[in-house]
Parts: structure tokens; C-alpha cells; sequence
């Protein structure tokens, strides 16, 4: 589907920001521009896609739509058992649900805002375990989103294997701006799982575009397809979740996969709770059906081609317009440094989500910040994260972007920072609701 869009005037997007309270999840999506806050849900599906929708089966239980969701995991990811849920983060509800108790601590390459939101409403610690180049944006490595298992062996010596039940990977690692995973390093973690005995679970949101950079990147297969590599990846894991927004291509859906029949039981039974019976698991079967295809259609090498050189593309135009960003480029998204972009915002001013807010102002342009502000307590880099929708927005959009960049970097100076006057109580999740305003406004701003 197409639709037309418009730039809102200046003053339009002010008031727009001003009534948001600086926070880009809280403007209205007539008021953007180019819109850049997710990939989540917000690209094209394709005409079999919509195909499938008009054919979907909406019986409540037993429907043919879960039977080829079903099969179409089999096939493409290899796991036996599928419990479908509304979106990621009902993938993560059934899972963590069942595996993590309070005290526990769970590490990740490093957690994306809800995995760590489910992780810490268990009562468990969520434990980031990043490559040791993650944090650093310059820095030449293939795979900077790989899984540090000396500090998976640290967190072990602290806290003890048995209060370790789950490991995850998330491939590729959103939090360190959409890094991919090497195989190499699945199978590393992997063994250090299998060796405290915990579950492993891979976050498979976007296994696809991981595939296609290992692919590109891991010598032993350069002769591999994309759907070949995805199924050797994931064949490590004991467990998925997955966000159908992403790699499924749809615009909501998700599951948890596994092999395990007692974990696929306990996790069947917590979808009923909270999710629906376990073959609708919350959604419409027409939506369903389009997952099912959607998996497919992602391993196609022409798809995930043409997305991830998509996605360099806008790092190359920003680049071009002296915008500094994370190198090398993700599968889903450019991130923007924001600490170069505005040197003389401290970090306590969220120099990330000023410069979200200045993007907005100076060209309707939406992007989502990931550093302090959407990660509380971390010692993450501001970093801002314009992720492109599948299938859907064209170069002269690409260039819109980067000039708009280009222009808040000219105009750096303008922007002082911005301070937090009201937020929810659950602090992982702040990013989404949280209302700001700009520091030097306040009587108690330094």
C-alpha cells in the first residue's frame, strides 16, 4: 500500500514536539515526515502476503493458519514446536515466564529495552555481555554484536551457574546497533550454556539479515545461502523468540519455537493465560497465515540483499554529509553518534534524545533514541537509531534524512539538552512515555 505524506511546517512540528514532551513515541504519525522509530511492524508485506491475509483461517482452535505458521518454521528455522503470540514481547512473556525466577541473572550479548524489561519483572538481573568493541563506534570488526563469554564465565564466578538458567543471543544485537552474530560465536555460547546447564535462547528478530552478513563476512560460508546459514545458525539454540514484525515481514505477530516437548508444554499453557489458545496465541488467523509466508520470503537472497544495501546506503549518504554514525552499518538501521553530533551536551542532558528531537524539528524526521535515556543505569553510548521499514521508503527519502542530519549538525549549538519531568515507574521502559523538556527551561537546570 501507498499513502501520500507531507512535511509539517516548522512551526507545526514545535507545537507537535513541545505537546509530545520531547518524546518522539508520543507524537502523533501524521505530524512525521519520514518515519525511522522502528522497523517493528511498520514495512510493506508483499502481494503473496496479502494473498494469504484474504485466505487466513479464523478458527479458534486448530486453525489451517497455524498449520503452515508451523510448517514454515520447520522448514526455515528447523525447531519442532511453535507457540504463536501477539508480538515479540508475548514470545518473551511465555518464555521468561517459565525459565527465569527472582534472583536469578540472566546474561545477553546485550538486552534489547523489553527482553530486559521481562528479564527484571521476573525479579532477575539482566546482565549485558557485549564484544569488547561494542562500545566503541570507529571501531573495524565484522562482528561487533558477538557474546563475550569470558564475562559470561565472570558473571558465573559472582553469581553461581545455578542462579544462571538462561543464556541469550540476540542476532542480530538491536542494543549494539543491529551488530551481527558470527556462527562461530553462536557455537560459543552454545557450549558455555550447554556447561552451566542453562536453556539457550536465541532473539531471532532479525536471523535473516544476521544471515546474509555472515554470509558476507564468515569465511567458512561464503558458498552458503542465506536460509542454509539461518537454519545452521539457530540449529545451536534450544529455544527462539521472535518478533514477527521484523524477519516475518508483518506488521504484528510473533512466537517462541523450541524442541524441548516440556518447555513447549509450560509455555503453551502461559500463552492461554496470556496470550490465547496456543494455535491463535493473540492474533487474527489472516495474520497468521502472512507470518507464514513472511518467514519464507526473508531468506530469499534478492529480499535481504536489497535490505541491508538499503541500509548502508542511507550510512553512506549520511557519512557523505559529515554525520558521524556507528561503522560498520547494521542490517536494520543507521545509528547516529550523538556525542559527536552535539560535543557539548553532557550525558545527563541525553544527548541522544536531543538529538532525536532536533531531527524531528529540522526535518519531520522521527528516529528513536538508544543510550541513556532508553537505558537507565547502563554505560551505553548515546547513540540515536533510525531503522527504515521494510520495502518502503525510496533514495529521495534516504537523502531527506541525511540532509536533515546535516543540517541539525550545522546548528549543534542550538540544542542545550533536555531533563526528565515525569516518568513511569518501571525505568527499562521509560523511553516509551517518559515526558522531557528542554534543560535550560528549568530554574533548577546547571
Amino acid at each position: 500500500m501507498v499513502e501520500p505524506i507531507t512535511l509539517p511546517s516548522r512551526e507545526r512540528r514545535e507545537e507537535a514536539l513541545d505537546a509530545a514532551g520531547y518524546n518522539a513515541f508520543n507524537l502523533d504519525a501524521d505530524d512525521v515526515f519520514v518515519d525511522l522509530l522502528t522497523d517493528s511492524g511498520t514495512g510493506t508485506m508483499s502481494a503473496e502476503q496479502w494473498g494469504a491475509l484474504m485466505r487466513g483461517d479464523e478458527a479458534y482452535a486448530g486453525s489451517r493458519s497455524f498449520r503452515e505458521l508451523r510448517e514454515a518454521v520447520r522448514e526455515v528455522m528447523g525447531f519442532e514446536h511453535v507457540v504463536p503470540t501477539h508480538q515479540g514481547r508475548g514470545a518473551e512473556n511465555v518464555v521468561y515466564g517459565v525459565l527465569v525466577e527472582e534472583g536469578d541473572a540472566v546474561p545477553n550479548n546485550a538486552h534489547f529495552d523489553t527482553t530486559r524489561a521481562h528479564v527484571a519483572n521476573q525479579g532477575a538481573d539482566p546482565v549485558d555481555c557485549p564484544h569488547e568493541l561494542a562500545r566503541d563506534p570507529d571501531a573495524d570488526h565484522p562482528f561487533k554484536g558477538n557474546f563475550d563469554v569470558d564475562a559470561g564465565w565472570e558473571l558465573v564466578e559472582d553469581v553461581g551457574a545455578e542462579s544462571i538458567p538462561v543464556v541469550v543471543l540476540t542476532v542480530t544485537n538491536n542494543s549494539v546497533a543491529g551488530q551481527p552474530v558470527s556462527v562461530a560465536n553462536t557455537r560459543e555460547v552454545a557450549a558455555f550454556a550447554d556447561e552451566i546447564d542453562a536453556t539457550f535462547v536465541i532473539d531471532a528478530c532479525r536471523f535473516a539479515e544476521n544471515a546474509h552478513f555472515v554470509r558476507e563476512r564468515e569465511a567458512e560460508f561464503a558458498d552458503a545461502t542465506v536460509a542454509e546459514i539461518a537454519r545452521e545458525q539457530l540449529s545451536y539454540a534450544d529455544a527462539v523468540t521472535m518478533s514477527g514484525k521484523k524477519d516475518a515481514l508483518v506488521n504484528i505477530g510473533g512466537f517462541a519455537a523450541m524442541d524441548d516437548p516440556d518447555l513447549f508444554e509450560a509455555a503453551k499453557q502461559r500463552c492461554i493465560l496470556y496470550e490465547g489458545f496456543p494455535t491463535y496465541g493473540g492474533l487474527a488467523g489472516r495474520d497468521v497465515a502472512a507470518m507464514a509466508v513472511g518467514l519464507r520470503e526473508a531468506v530469499e537472497p534478492p529480499y535481504v540483499r536489497e535490505r541491508v544495501e538499503q541500509v548502508a546506503e542511507l550510512g553512506r549518504l549520511l557519512t557523505d554529509a559529515g554525520v558521524p554514525v556507528y561503522e560498520p552499518t547494521g542490517g536494520h538501521a543507521v545509528y547516529v553518534d550523538a556525542e559527536s553530533v552535539l560535543p557539548h551536551v553532557p550525558k545527563e542532558r541525553f544527548p541522544g534524545q536531543e538529538l532525536v528531537c532536533a531531527l524531528y524539528l529540522e526535518g519531520g524526521v522521527r528516529g528513536v533514541e538508544l543510550g541513556g535515556f532508553a537505558f537507565p543505569g547502563t554505560d551505553r553510548p548515546d547513540l540515536v537509531r533510525l531503522a527504515l521499514p521494510r520495502r518502503t521508503y525510496s533514495r529521495e527519502h534516504l537523502e531527506h534524512v541525511a540532509e536533515t542530519a546535516a543540517a541539525v549538525r550545522e546548528s549543534a549549538e542550538c540544542y542545550e539538552g533536555l531533563q526528565i519531568v515525569e516518568e513511569p515507574p518501571m525505568r527499562e521502559l521509560r523511553h516509551f512515555s517518559a515526558r522531557l523538556e528542554p534543560a535550560a527551561a528549568s530554574p533548577s537546570a546547571d
